[in-house]
């Protein structure tokens, strides 16, 4: 890449975070490299289509989280682990996070010494917060502060979370998540709600999201509406079709598909985002989506075995990609059409390779840049059965 153009960092914190790996090209640039990514991993498969960017791609971030430590000289300060390694850097604001969620953070870092809450500490495991997340809905404006402790003593919590809305009176509510395990996990399996309904509430491609501290959400939502617009026109789900969502999380596509299709079929393996799923549901008045929490490729060898049908597959895993036994529980149930969404395109065309060898022909290839500035590229694949 010694002929790519090269701009001054905009962040100054470029290099001692690491987070933004592409911040020494203009964004043009940037694209240029994602999309030649993209076209040296799937172009065997079929023409890519141009990627789609942003507008403005800053302060994108709808989920901000923050690690807390001290300093020799003993500190506060709060930020992210800085690339490969357990050293946080001190981080007021961020380039690419929502800038109201930036200044809550700072609030919270400037507030603990006048309360005395030190944070913790993992080598010594001794002092209390560990993490601060806060979340904003981008089109309610709704906002969610996530205070995580090393333990459930928190005795002065009603005092802390007052001055915290004294200062803030825009955060709509505030949870307090307890993380006593020595893990590199950002949350634990207990919550208090501190203030308000303990989640918030956002809307993407016309539908009402219930978003708590532990769902999986999309960071992006201005990208994330034409992610699925795209990944739901190229599958051509008609509403003669069964449609189902592999991955499903919080529902936030079958949950789109379902305006579209027959009937739609979200599967889960995390029991919170189900929960969120099905009231999401309802939330939007949808009588033709299930949700079962479980185990996707399992369902689908079970549901192939019964004879069920499926129409459309959508699935959207996580950066390892999809497993064997998924990918042949797919073969298995053969829908016409699978539309492929990921965020790792080294992964998805490992994958794609199983698929096309096993009686699918890819019929489209489109990127979308979720993640300006980092190296992280999201692209939808749509597959059709042969024949």
């Amino acid at each position: 890449m010694s002929d790519t153009p090269r701009t001054l960092p905009r962040c100054p914190l470029s290099r001692k975070c690491g987070g933004c790996q592409l911040q020494n090209m203009d964004y043009a640039r940037q694209l240029k490299y994602k999309q030649e990514t993209v076209v040296s991993l799937l172009g065997k498969y079929h023409r890519v289509a141009p990627i789609l960017g942003m507008e403005r791609p800053y302060y994108y971030r709808n989920k901000v989280q923050a690690a807390f430590g001290l300093t020799r000289s003993g500190e506060v300060i709060s930020g992210v682990y800085q690339s490969s390694s357990h050293r946080i850097v001190k981080v007021d604001s961020c380039q690419i996070e929502d800038q109201a969620a930036d200044r809550i953070v700072v609030t919270i870092r400037k507030l603990l010494p006048s309360f005395r809450i030190l944070p913790y500490n993992e080598d010594s495991h001794r002092g209390f917060l560990r993490h601060v997340l806060v979340r904003r809905g981008f089109q309610s404006g709704q906002i969610m502060v996530v205070l995580v402790g090393a333990n459930p003593i928190f005795p002065i919590k009603k005092k802390f979370t007052a001055e915290l809305l004294r200062r803030h009176p825009e955060i709509t509510t505030v949870v307090f998540n307890i993380n006593p395990h020595h893990t590199s996990m950002l949350l634990g399996e207990r919550e208090e709600v501190l203030f308000g309904r303990g989640y918030i509430e956002d809307t993407l491609c016309g539908c009402t999201f219930r978003i708590s501290a532990r769902s999986f959400y999309q960071i992006n939502p201005t990208q994330t509406e034409r992610l699925y617009r795209t990944a739901l026109d190229m599958a051509k789900i008609t509403e003669t079709d069964t449609v189902l969502d592999a991955y499903c999380g919080v529902g936030t596509i079958g949950i789109v598909a379902a305006g579209r299709a027959k009937q739609v079929v979200g599967v889960e393996l995390n029991g919170d985002a189900v929960r969120d799923a099905r009231v999401n549901a309802r939330r939007n008045g949808l009588e033709n989506i299930a949700f079962v929490q479980g185990d996707a490729g399992e369902y689908m060898v079970e549901l192939a075995g019964s004879g069920g049908k499926i129409d459309v597959v959508v699935m959207d895993p996580p950066r390892a990609g999809s497993d064997m036994p998924f990918l042949q529980s797919l073969l298995t149930l053969a829908p016409s059409r699978v539309v492929y969404i990921s965020c790792n395109p080294e992964t998805q065309a490992r994958d794609l390779r199983v698929l096309t060898q096993g009686g699918y022909r890819v019929t489209g290839i489109q990127p979308v840049d979720m993640f300006p500035h980092t190296q992280h590229i999201e692209c939808v694949v749509c597959l059709e059965k042969r024949a």
